[in-house]
């Protein structure tokens, strides 16, 4: 989908919108910072650290989780929020997924009691569970790891605010991301690195499970085009809808590359917990697309 021409998109009528993104340092959120730019947003980065940030973003080093009740002035009272930031998030079973999680809800809370009116969270698909077929913003969900333990309720409390039937509330579930391979954790980063260590093979599934993926720089077109309207709201998938055996992927993956590496199916078994097949319904996404194009 690449970058977007017309730089005036993200303009109202009286002034250029103001779009705050927390992990704007983090695996997506550079490449979100980069979209919403290149719509014509201003936009205002959160985060640790700044070395990845496009250099147009106007930097916000205030602590999102400080807890105070003024957060929305402290971070320059935004017309949107995209919240991101999330630590350990390719570590799903780590204890930080139910610590942190109250730090997460009183910072959006805190936000919209100040005066926030568009706030978006990344969501995930781990929230679901085990499920077989398309998730829909319906599907039930019955997390089976700490980090969408924590995402679900999150998100249950987001929705529970009393101020929730008042403003845009979008819930942003993504699926499996593919690209900027050596700041993955997929197996797609794994494979990178074995064919750099000059490895020959590599242990493998069976590779039949079906999955929804979609590249990082594609994830975040869709994302900065959610945050561009706010007719749409609440849970939004983040996805093609188009599922893909995940051994078809890691061929054409190893084919794009030019890699030698090839992978050992069968080396490992499948695991009995794993959905022989699961995707995103696009419906709502698709709508969005269709009116930005």
């Amino acid at each position: 989908m690449g970058d977007i021409n017309n730089v005036f998109i993200c303009e109202s009528e009286d002034k250029m919108k103001t779009v705050l993104v927390t992990g704007a340092n983090g695996y997506i959120g550079r490449y979100v910072v980069k979209q919403l730019l290149n719509l014509g947003c201003e936009v205002l980065a959160s985060d640790f650290s700044f070395d990845g940030v496009d250099e147009r973003a106007k930097r916000v080093e205030y602590p999102i989780f400080s807890g105070e009740t003024d957060i929305y002035e402290k971070m320059g009272r935004p017309d949107v929020c995209i919240h991101m930031a999330w630590r350990n998030g390719f570590m799903h079973n780590d204890d930080s997924h139910i610590q942190d999680l109250p730090n997460h809800f009183m910072f959006i809370k805190n936000m919209i009691s100040g005066g926030l009116q568009q706030i978006a969270v990344m969501g995930t698909m781990h929230e679901v569970g085990y499920w077989e077929g398309a998730i829909t913003e319906d599907t039930p969900c019955r997390p089976q790891s700490l980090y969408g333990v924590a995402k679900n309720a999150l998100r249950q409390a987001l929705f529970s605010l009393p101020q929730a039937d008042q403003i845009c509330i979008q819930w942003l579930r993504a699926f499996y991301i593919l690209g900027d391979d050596l700041h993955n954790n997929s197996v797609f980063s794994k494979i990178v690195k074995m064919e750099q260590e000059g490895a020959e093979t590599f242990p493998f599934t069976s590779g039949k499970n079906l999955y929804d993926f979609i590249t990082v720089e594609d994830l975040a077109y869709q994302i900065a085009q959610v945050l561009n309207q706010n007719d749409v709201c609440g849970i939004i998938n983040c996805c093609t809808g188009k599922p893909v055996s995940l051994a078809d992927k890691v061929e054409e993956f190893i084919r794009e590359n030019h890699f030698s590496i090839r992978p050992e199916y069968g080396a490992f078994p499948d695991r009995p917990y794993d959905s022989p097949g699961t995707w995103g319904d696009p419906s709502k996404i698709n709508k969005i697309l269709e009116r930005a194009r």
